[in-house]
C-alpha cells in the first residue's frame, strides 16, 4: 500500500529500544509505572511489524529477558534460578501475541487486524493463569492499573482480562495510525471504535463510582500481626536449623511459639476491648505443633466467647512428617464455635512445602454479612476467589520486594466479586478495599513495631456480572483469536488459489 509507512533502518531499532525500556516498568513489579503498561507494546509491535519473523522472535526473546530480570530483581529473587527461569518462560509465552500480530494483521481488514493482538494477549494471559502454578501474579497487563478506579470497574463485568484487552488494543491502533501517516480517512473507523470503547468504559466506571450507595451498616474490624518484639524473642528461643522437628526439640519449640501466640491473644483482647467485632490475624501469625492444635483452638474459642467477637486466625501447624506443615485460616464465632477451617489451596511453587486444601472457600453467615476466607497466594487465582460473600479475609505473609505488588493484585478480586477485601499482612502492606476497589485502610508492617489495621467495613457486598458469568470475556477472546487466525489462513489460501 502506497500510503502505508513502516519503520525502517535505525528507526525500527529506536522503537525496539523504547518498547524494551517501557517494558521494564510495564509489569506489576515494585518498580512499575502504570502508564508504561499502555506504551511498551507499541514500540515492540513497531519493530516486529517492520521486521522478518526471525527478527521478531529475537525481539520477543530480548524484551522478555529484560522484563523478567527487572521483575525478579525487584522482587529480590534474582539469585533463585528456578524462579528466574520460570518467570522467563512465562514472559516468553506472554510475548507470543506480538508474533501472532506480525503473521496475521496484513491478512485481515483494518479493524479486524487490530483485534488480533488484544484477543491473543488475553487468551495467553487467561491460559497462563488457569494452567500455571503462578496464577495472575505474573503477566496480566491490567495488574498495573489497580489504582485507576474508573477503569478498575471494568473487572466487575469482564474480570481482569477486560482491562488487559483495552491496554493491548492500544498498540495496533497506534501502529495503524503511524503506518497510514495519521491519514484520517484511512484510520477513522479503527480510531473511533477504540476511542468509543475506551470512553464508554471510563465513563461507565465513573458513573458506577458516582452512584454507589453509602453502606447502610458497618462493622469494626481489626487486622493484626504479632509484634516485632514477640517475633524476635521467638526466633531467639527457636534457634534450631534441622530440616524437621525432632522429639527432643518440642519443649523448646512450644516455649518459643507460646511467646508469639500469647502476644496475638493479648492484642486480640485489646482490639476487642476497643470495639472490634472481628479480629483477623495475618497468615501464619500463630505457630503450633500439630498435636497442640486442639488445645490452641480451645484457648481461641474461649477468647472469642469471652469477648463476643469473630476471631479469624492465620495459623502455621508444624507436622512431624511430610509435608512439614499446614497453612490454615480458622474462623471462630462469638459462641465459641469453630465455623470453618481452610487450608491454603495454592502453595507458592518452590517456596512452600504444604498440604494444599481443596480450594472450596468457606462462607459463614453472620450478623455482619457473609464472611469468607482464603490465604495469601490464593488471591492470585480468580477462580478460587469467585464466591458469594460480603467480606473476604485474605491473611497474607509477604516479603520486602513484593509488598506493593501483591497487595495490588488482591484489589481486582474485590471488584470482580463485589465484596470488601480485608488483607492483614505480615512482612508487607496490610490493606482493606471496598467492593469498588476504594482503599479503606492501609498499614505498613515495616513501618511500625505493632501493626494494627483498624477499619469499619460494609457488611453487605454488591452484585457483579463477573460473579455470575465468570471468565466469559476471556473465553470469548480465546474464540475470537481462533476465529481471526482461521480467517487469515483461509484468506491466504484463497489468495494463493
Amino acid at each position: 500500500m502506497a500510503n502505508t509507512y513502516f519503520a525502517t533502518g535505525w528507526r525500527k531499532y529506536g522503537w525496539l529500544a523504547a518498547g524494551i525500556a517501557f517494558g521494564l516498568f510495564g509489569t506489576n513489579s515494585e518498580w512499575a509505572v502504570p502508564v508504561a503498561g499502555w506504551l511498551f507494546s507499541i514500540g515492540l509491535m513497531r519493530f516486529t511489524r517492520s521486521s522478518g519473523v526471525p527478527a521478531g522472535l529475537a525481539c520477543v526473546g530480548l524484551s522478555a529477558t529484560a522484563t523478567t530480570v527487572v521483575y525478579v530483581a525487584a522482587a529480590g529473587q534474582l539469585g533463585v534460578p528456578p524462579i528466574l527461569l520460570g518467570c522467563l518462560l512465562l514472559s516468553l509465552i506472554l510475548s507470543l501475541p506480538l508474533l501472532a500480530d506480525r503473521l496475521l494483521f496484513r491478512r485481515l481488514g483494518p479493524l479486524a487486524g487490530t483485534l488480533v493482538f488484544p484477543a491473543a494477549r488475553v487468551t495467553v494471559e487467561f491460559l497462563v493463569a488457569a494452567i500455571s502454578p503462578l496464577g495472575t501474579i505474573f503477566g496480566p497487563l491490567a495488574a498495573t492499573q489497580s489504582a485507576n478506579l474508573p477503569l478498575l470497574q471494568t473487572v466487575s463485568v469482564t474480570g481482569i482480562y477486560g482491562i488487559s484487552f483495552l491496554m493491548a488494543w492500544a498498540a495496533p491502533v497506534v501502529n495503524l495510525a503511524l503506518e497510514h501517516r495519521l491519514n484520517w480517512p484511512s484510520i477513522r473507523t479503527v480510531t473511533l471504535a477504540y476511542g468509543s470503547v475506551l470512553v464508554l468504559v471510563l465513563t461507565g466506571g465513573g458513573l458506577r463510582l458516582a452512584v454507589a450507595p453509602a453502606a447502610p451498616e458497618l462493622v469494626r474490624v481489626a487486622g493484626i500481626s504479632a509484634s516485632l518484639a514477640a517475633e524476635k524473642r521467638m526466633r531467639e528461643i527457636d534457634n534450631f536449623h534441622t530440616p524437621r522437628v525432632l522429639p527432643e526439640q518440642k519443649p523448646t519449640l512450644r516455649e518459643a511459639y507460646a511467646v508469639l501466640n500469647d502476644d496475638l491473644f493479648a492484642r486480640s483482647r485489646t482490639e476487642a476491648d476497643g470495639g472490634a467485632k472481628i479480629v483477623a490475624w495475618a497468615e501464619t501469625a500463630a505457630v503450633v505443633l500439630g498435636e497442640d492444635l486442639p488445645g490452641f483452638l480451645r484457648e481461641a474459642q474461649k477468647l472469642a466467647k469471652e469477648k463476643r467477637i469473630y476471631l479469624d486466625m492465620g495459623i502455621a501447624v508444624i507436622l512431624d512428617g511430610e509435608p512439614r506443615s499446614r497453612d490454615i485460616a480458622v474462623l471462630v464465632t462469638p459462641a465459641g464455635q469453630v465455623a470453618s477451617v481452610f487450608d491454603k489451596a495454592h502453595p507458592v511453587p518452590g517456596m512452600e512445602s504444604l498440604r494444599p486444601g481443596d480450594g472450596v472457600v468457606p462462607v459463614t453467615a453472620t450478623p455482619y454479612g457473609r464472611l469468607a476466607n482464603v490465604i495469601c497466594f490464593d488471591a492470585d487465582f480468580p477462580g478460587t476467589l469467585r464466591t458469594r460473600a460480603d467480606v473476604m479475609f485474605v491473611p497474607a505473609n509477604d516479603w520486602k520486594g513484593i509488598e506493593r505488588t501483591h497487595a495490588a493484585n488482591a484489589v481486582f478480586r474485590a471488584v470482580e466479586n463485589g465484596y470488601t477485601l480485608v488483607r492483614p499482612t505480615s512482612n508487607g502492606l496490610a490493606t482493606t478495599v471496598d467492593p469498588y476497589g476504594t482503599s479503606l485502610a492501609r498499614t505498613d508492617y515495616f513501618g511500625t513495631d505493632r501493626q494494627s489495621m483498624v477499619v469499619s467495613v460494609p457488611t453487605r457486598g454488591v452484585w457483579t456480572l463477573y460473579g455470575l458469568v465468570g471468565d466469559l470475556f476471556a473465553w470469548l477472546c480465546l474464540a475470537g483469536a481462533a476465529g481471526l487466525g482461521a480467517t487469515a489462513v483461509l484468506r491466504r489460501t484463497a489468495h494463493r488459489g
